[in-house]
This record gives structure tokens, C-alpha cells and sequence, in this order.
């Protein structure tokens, strides 16, 4: 096991393209960090710095504090597994695994008892004599992630590996890595832009976007105690609802939503004492709505555009009451809707005017401008270095 560091990393490619601007993080000896952020955020580029495949423009990797700007990939103990798996397809399962041991001269007896080791380990014993080509998908990922930990890598690079598997294949494999590391302990930085992976898998999450950090922290931290509007947009399925709306003026100050009046709980009022007349980007997450409402709760009257039901719960989509907080992509008038997770009984149909109720307990502030939570001290904590 090890300890990874990266202090103020930047990346720019040829033609000016910076994917990562001054990232800095710290992956602690055995823990299984999550890179999670959109599409072209940095992920895989971190991964390929630390693993030596890229060199950062500036800033320093160091590994057990040890700096490894200079050490070739070979040299540095680390082991990744791709998106791809490149597994060599002319070779056995056996000797896919061994492939790594033989290039360091690992002794013949030495190299098929790990092999056998993490055959076992991994489920794959009676695939070692096949090629790549006769496997499925699910058993050449196992193949995949046994060729990197069958040399106990000090440090275990993870870029997506599930992202080829179908929906139940994803589930089954994210316990096997669950269990994998909870047995070996293996330092692991694992990317994935899947937000429900990364909350399933990691012990801490950093969240990327536009080549910097936004937060990192449990996944509790992240669900509960967002630090900015990206961030509570991001993580939770389906996403936060988001919606600018303005403060009115008063003691205590209301929030103005769709003509009505919103009481602010007390713990977030304090946040607003300079911001009547103002506007702040309300969130709420899908299970904040009820239906029928409660007598005492705020509520909101809506039409219904759309409705899933996933046996156990309905989500119900709508408009938002307020300016979105980002604007549709083209094409895709549905991409600003609102969700609300409603009971798997709720007789809902489309074109419907229903009144949901609004658990304002359980409400975000965020400034409108910057995107910074409007909440509690503790928000603010919630930032490891």
C-alpha cells in the first residue's frame, strides 16, 4: 500500500488545450478514491500523470512521498486497468496474468502460484487455459483487473473498467471490487463519470470539473453537504432540482416561488440577512415533494410533463418554478425539468395539474452568481485539503 499526493498539477496539451488547472489531492494508504466529474473534466488525465503515461506541465506527483515527476511508468509500482481492457488476445488468461511477472523475472514456480492465487480470488479458474476472444465481457474484466493486482502493485489505476458491461453486469462487478479491496487494501484511484458508481464504491469522492476540483469528501459529505451548486447537481440520481429565485425583504426574509411565499428554515435564514432583493439558486432534491401535500407544508402547483415508474417509487417531471439554473442543450427540452420521487401507488399522469407538498427542511441555498452554498458553517468544512 501507499499514499499518492498531487500538488497544484496543470496540464496543457499542444494548441493550448488546459485539461487540468492546479489540482491538487491526496489519496491516503488503502483508501479507494473515486474521480467523478462530465466527460472531458481531467479524470483519465490525472490517472495517466500519476501512472507516468502523461507528464503534468507543472506541479508534482509523489508517491509515499517520494517525487516521481522524472520516474519512468515501469519504475513506479503502479498497476492500471483500461476501459478497453487490452488484454493481449493472442496469449491465454494464464499467461494475460503472467504477462507483467515474466517482463520483471519473477521465478516460473513464484509466477503460476499468484497466478492460481488471483484466479481463484477473482472467480476465473477454469477460464486460465482460454483466449480473451472466448471470454464475455464480464470474465475479460475480471482477467483485466487480475492482470494488474497479481503483481501487488503498490498503487492500483482504475479508468472506467466498467463502462463496457450492461446494467446488471456493473452491479455484480461493483460488489467484486468492493470486495477485492476490502481484502487486499490496495491503494486504488478509480474514474468513472458514472455518479452512482462512484458514490457505491468509494471511500471518498473528488469531484472534477473543467480540469479543477471541486470538493472532495465521503459521499455522505457529498450528498448532504454540497459545497457549490455543481457539485449538489452532480451527485445524487436523479440530480438535485435547481431553480434561481428571488429573496423577498422581511424579518425573516421569504423566498418568492411561482407567486408564493416560502418560508426559510432557520438554518439557512441566517445566509440571507444581506440578500433580500436579491436572487439565490434554490435545490431541492426529488425527495423533498410529497402527494398528496401535508395541511402545514409549503406547496406547489404543477402540470405534469412526464412520468416514470420504477415499481418502488414514481418520478414525476415538470417545470421549474423559477429561471433554470442552466440553460437546455439543443434539441433537448426535457434537460431542465424537474424530478420529484413520488410513492410507487401515486396515480400521476401526464398533462395533470397536481399541488406537491415541499419539505423545506430539507432545501439548498447557493449564491446565484458564484454557485457557492448559502448554508451552515459546516458546509464550508466540508473541503478536505
Amino acid at each position: 500500500m501507499a499514499t499518492v499526493r498531487l500538488d497544484n498539477v496543470t496540464k496543457v496539451f499542444p494548441g493550448g488545450a488546459r485539461v487540468l488547472d492546479g489540482v491538487s489531492l491526496s489519496v491516503h494508504e488503502g483508501e479507494f478514491l473515486v474521480l467523478v466529474g462530465p466527460s472531458g473534466c481531467g479524470k483519465s488525465t490525472v490517472l495517466r500523470i500519476v501512472a507516468g503515461l502523461e507528464e503534468a506541465t507543472c506541479g508534482t506527483v509523489l508517491i509515499d512521498d517520494e517525487v516521481v515527476d522524472h520516474v519512468a511508468p515501469k519504475e513506479r509500482d503502479v498497476a492500471m486497468v483500461f476501459q478497453n481492457y487490452a488484454l493481449y488476445p493472442h496469449l491465454s488468461v494464464r499467461d494475460n496474468l503472467a504477462f507483467s511477472m515474466r517482463l520483471r523475472h519473477v521465478p516460473a514456480r513464484v509466477r503460476e502460484q499468484r497466478v492460481l492465487d488471483v484466479a481463484h480470488l477473482l472467480g476465473i479458474d477454469e477460464l486460465l487455459d482460454r483466449k480473451p476472444k472466448a471470454l464475455s465481457g464480464g470474465q475479460r474484466q475480471r482477467v483485466a483487473t487480475g492482470r494488474a493486482i497479481v503483481r501487488d502493485p503498490h498503487v492500483l489505476l482504475m479508468d472506467e473498467p466498467l463502462s463496457n458491461l450492461d446494467a446488471q453486469l456493473r452491479v455484480t462487478m461493483r460488489a467484486e471490487l468492493r470486495r477485492l479491496h476490502a481484502e487486499r487494501r490496495t491503494t486504488t484511484i478509480y474514474v468513472t463519470h458514472d455518479q452512482v458508481e462512484a458514490m457505491t464504491l468509494g471511500d471518498r469522492i473528488a469531484v472534477l470539473e473543467g480540469g479543477r476540483v471541486h470538493q472532495i469528501g465521503t459521499p455522505h459529505d457529498l450528498y448532504h453537504r454540497p459545497v457549490n451548486a455543481f457539485v449538489a447537481g452532480f451527485i445524487g440520481s436523479p440530480s438535485m432540482n435547481l431553480t434561481q429565485v428571488p429573496v423577498s425583504a422581511g424579518d425573516p426574509p421569504m423566498l418568492q416561488v411561482a407567486g408564493r411565499q416560502w418560508p426559510i428554515p432557520a438554518t439557512l435564514a441566517g445566509s440571507l440577512a444581506t440578500l433580500a432583493g436579491d436572487s439565490v439558486l434554490l435545490g431541492l432534491r426529488p425527495d423533498a415533494f410529497t402527494w398528496p401535500a401535508p395541511e402545514s407544508a409549503p406547496t406547489l402547483d404543477v402540470t405534469v410533463a412526464a412520468v416514470e415508474f420504477l415499481g418502488g417509487a414514481t418520478l414525476v417531471f415538470f417545470e421549474p418554478p423559477g429561471e433554470p439554473w442552466h440553460t437546455a442543450a439543443a434539441g433537448d427540452p426535457a434537460a431542465n425539468l424537474w424530478t420529484a420521487r413520488l410513492g410507487g401507488n401515486a396515480a400521476v399522469r401526464v398533462g395533470e395539474r397536481r399541488t406537491f407538498g415541499v419539505d423545506l427542511g430539507s432545501a439548498y441555498l447557493f449564491d446565484a452568481e458564484e454557485g457557492r452554498a448559502l448554508r451552515c458553517e459546516e458546509v464550508r468544512m466540508a473541503v478536505p485539503a
